[in-house]
């Protein structure tokens, strides 16, 4: 396989940036939650489903990103995500009450969702070693930046502008990542007969299991878990949904998420052990 081109590097870099920009999303707008809640009137119980909207998004489209990449190509998903991210970004700035910026920010998170996993089949596409470490560590680094400059990020732009920028921050490197990667990325081509047998059980099924997940996880520390009757039964949803889920993904022709891709990868890398459970000596030359 030839070495990455410049092309390549340029690419995947503006993947990488796109994949920064959703991750920091979560920590940016955290440190700001208090004047979202005064600009939308809402009530501290309220303001925290702007963060649990978006985190329950992006966790249900994270596992199903691989199955619209296979359906509709790498480079539409993520072009389409990074432009939807930027788009509802805009809409956030222009919400005026809790129930608008609660729907926002699920788009929000849905996009954001696709964008995150898809940086990685294109890198060991387009890299290989020694290239592909240094690739790795960029994007460790960077993904590490994003946790930490969220809050001090956010809370400058609250400070000195306002909390509309936020998100409006986002509009100018969203559009700018869409174009580059539309430009520069390339590696698999849609597959539209998928859709033929597209698992939408499965898809609901993942859907109300991860969601109802999410939301027990978020909420529970507010609510004393297994006390509050919601968080109850979120956890009860979705561990029942979760069983259908396994059930349906391991039985399923053309599942959701085909976890019998890990079962195959352990045998072929499983080490061979001997029949018997007898310790086996091999004789060294003398």
């Amino acid at each position: 396989m030839p070495p990455p081109t410049l092309r390549d590097w340029f690419g995947v870099l503006a993947m990488v940036f796109g994949q920064f920009m959703a991750i920091m999303d979560v920590q940016i707008v955290t440190s700001s939650l208090t004047q979202i809640q005064g600009g939308l009137s809402a009530s501290p119980d309220e303001i925290s489903w702007v963060q649990t909207a978006y985190l329950i998004a992006d966790v249900v489209m994270v596992p199903l990103s691989g199955s619209l990449s296979r359906l509709m190509s790498t480079r539409v998903v993520f072009v389409g995500a990074a432009l939807g991210f930027t788009a509802a970004s805009a809409l956030c700035a222009t919400a005026t009450s809790l129930n608008q910026m609660i729907l926002y920010r699920a788009m929000q998170g849905a996009c954001g969702g696709a964008i995150t996993p898809l940086v990685f089949p294109v890198v060991y596409t387009k890299f290989r070693q020694p290239q592909l470490g240094s690739i790795m560590v960029i994007i460790s680094l960077i993904l590490n930046l994003s946790s930490t400059l969220g809050p001090t990020v956010g809370g400058y732009l609250t400070d000195t502008l306002s909390w509309h920028w936020l998100f409006l921050v986002n509009i100018v490197p969203g559009i700018a990542v869409s174009i580059t990667v539309w430009c520069l990325i390339d590696i698999d081509k849609a597959e539209l007969s998928l859709l033929r047998h597209f698992d939408l059980t499965g898809l609901l099924l993942m859907a109300v299991f991860l969601g109802s997940l999410e939301y027990a996880l978020e909420e529970g520390p507010r609510w004393d878990w297994l006390d509050d009757g919601t968080i109850r039964l979120a956890v009860i949803v979705s561990s029942i949904t979760s069983v259908l889920f396994f059930w349906r993904v391991l039985t399923f022709r053309q599942p959701i998420v085909d976890l019998r891709t890990f079962r195959t990868a352990t045998s072929r890398w499983a080490p061979s052990t001997p029949s018997s459970s007898a310790p086996v000596f091999t004789a060294r030359p003398m």
